[in-house]
This record gives structure tokens, C-alpha cells and sequence, in this order.
């Protein structure tokens, strides 16, 4: 298993698509925009085979974590904190202070394992209520 920063956005596409378009019903006008341009893109492959990605998009010394996304074959494995791990060390060496997300709720438990914290109330995002949270990696 390998996760490395990709300019391969077809493979992360393609990901995205099974995951949050076609498993998650988010319409594909809310999950692909303009920002997959100029984000960094962390993609996981097992055997060479994309299995997950995370998109990371840096405004000063904040970092967001988006797009989080991986195989149903893969879930349970620890690869998605394994992933959050590789984009968390990606954005301290660009000397991003704080990370934040937005967490759909079932899957704060999660983010909460690795040191988030969440932040203000719940909103809907594409029919899926998140949360905003952060971490401060400084």
C-alpha cells in the first residue's frame, strides 16, 4: 500500500464518483468543482490499484482536509487514518498550523480519534449533515 501526492486527478475522480456520487447520492454538480485545480491530491493505491484519496486545499496557515474518500473494500483496514495521518504530515511541512474539515456526522468518531475537535452547529452539505472540525498541528 502505497499514498502519494498525485497529479492524477482521473484516478481521484473515479474514486470520488463511487464513493459520494454513486454510493452517497451527492449530485456530481456538488462534488466535482473548480477547486480540484489548485488542491494538493493524496492518493492511496494497494497493488497499484487506487483505493482512497483526500484533497487538500492551503489559505495561509490553514489547511483543509476534503474529499476523503475510501473503497468499500478497503474500509475497516486503518488505511483512512493512515491517509489522514500522510495529509496531516503534508500540510505541517507546508507549515500549515490548524486543519480543518468538514465531517459528515457519522463519521466524526473517526476524526475525533486523530485530535479534531468539532466546531459550531450542523449543517446540510449536499443532503448529508456535517460538522465543521479542527485541529492545531503547532
Amino acid at each position: 500500500m502505497t499514498i502519494e501526492e498525485t497529479t492524477d486527478l482521473a484516478a481521484c475522480h473515479a474514486l470520488r464518483r463511487t464513493v459520494f456520487i454513486e454510493e452517497q447520492a451527492v449530485p456530481e454538480a456538488d462534488e466535482m468543482d473548480d477547486q480540484d485545480a489548485h488542491a494538493i491530491h493524496l492518493l492511496a493505491r494497494d497493488d497499484g490499484r487506487p483505493v482512497a484519496t483526500a484533497r487538500l486545499l492551503i489559505k495561509d496557515d490553514i489547511g483543509k482536509i476534503g474529499r476523503v474518500c475510501v473503497l468499500a473494500s478497503h474500509r475497516g483496514t486503518g488505511l483512512g487514518a493512515t491517509l489522514m495521518r500522510a495529509a496531516l504530515d503534508a500540510l505541517a511541512a507546508r507549515g500549515v498550523r490548524q486543519a480543518r474539515l468538514g465531517s459528515q456526522t457519522h463519521a466524526m468518531g473517526f476524526y475525533e480519534k486523530l485530535g479534531f475537535v468539532a466546531e459550531g452547529p450542523v449543517y446540510d452539505d449536499a443532503g448529508i449533515p456535517h460538522r465543521d472540525m479542527a485541529l492545531n498541528l503547532k
